[in-house]
């Protein structure tokens, strides 16, 4: 393998570009301090039956030595748009390319919450927990793939058991926390949670895409920007989201536009 490009840096590392087998390929180099992440995103790429085309395509992970210590290394499919959030920093997007947008997302996060048997073997469902732009990738036909499981939970659906790690305790991104985490509401213990956390996340998602769409598409901002900081605190999050109950605006204009309108009332219906 060769790796000759740093192409981003990330929550638990950095991102590489690198060549396998006379391919493009991304590789994620985690410190060891987020082993627990590296470990955890191997067993959900693990799991039977974890092929879609709207999931990150992984191909291999490795431990490598580097001086006293070591390096995590993971390597996936490369995908030259970046994440969504990339994507939407640069580019106002056509009513199909939002559609696009949002039905792959959809489509990926739906076989992601499943449980399917085929004979004896079992796909578990699985949630995500960290769902937003940045972990979403667009790929060269302009669908996108759901990437980054180091926080993902599964359901062992024999025992309605929630497979969740017991020693990473962190619980997303703050910014894109649904109101049952910030007020401490949440039942661990059932899968339908998790799931029910993932469509808020989807429904902030939607919101990004719909506000860069059509010719009078908006300045790409993050959900909440009115009223948090680049980076909020739970504290924050939890009086704009669960005490004042605000959610993102759905401007005026969207109802003249049948993308946006469709969007709009997807949103409504997921976050509130």
């Amino acid at each position: 393998m060769c790796v000759y490009t740093r192409s981003g840096k990330g929550r638990y590392g950095e991102v590489w570009l690198g060549e396998w087998g006379g391919e493009s390929v991304a590789i994620k180099i985690f410190t060891s301090q987020d082993e627990d992440s590296w470990a955890r995103e191997g067993e959900v790429y693990g799991t039977y039956m974890l092929h879609h085309d709207n999931i990150a395509k992984f191909i291999a992970c490795d431990k490598r030595p580097l001086n006293l210590g070591f390096e995590l290394w993971m390597v996936m499919e490369y995908h030259h748009n970046g994440s969504l959030l990339d994507f939407l920093l640069i580019h106002s997007l056509t009513a199909y390319q939002a559609q696009r947008f949002v039905y792959s997302i959809a489509s990926g996060l739906h076989y992601l919450h499943v449980d399917i048997q085929t004979g004896a073997q079992i796909k578990p469902g699985i949630a995500h927990r960290d769902l937003k732009s940045k972990n979403i990738l667009v790929k060269s036909d302009h669908s996108c793939c759901i990437s980054d499981f180091g926080l993902a939970v599964r359901h062992v659906g024999a025992t309605g058991h929630v497979d969740i790690s017991s020693i990473n305790p962190r619980q997303g991104t703050k910014r894109y926390m649904a109101p049952e985490i910030l007020d401490g509401s949440i039942n661990y213990t059932k899968f339908d949670s998790y799931k029910m956390v993932d469509m808020y996340c989807f429904g902030l998602i939607i919101w990004e895409v719909a506000r860069r769409t059509s010719n009078r598409a908006e300045e790409y901002q993050l959900p909440y920007f009115q009223h948090v900081s680049h980076d909020p605190s739970m504290d924050d999050m939890r009086k704009v989201v669960c005490t004042d109950s605000i959610r993102p605006t759905i401007a005026s204009w969207w109802s003249e536009d049948e993308v946006n309108l469709v969007c709009a009332q997807i949103e409504m219906m997921i976050i509130t």
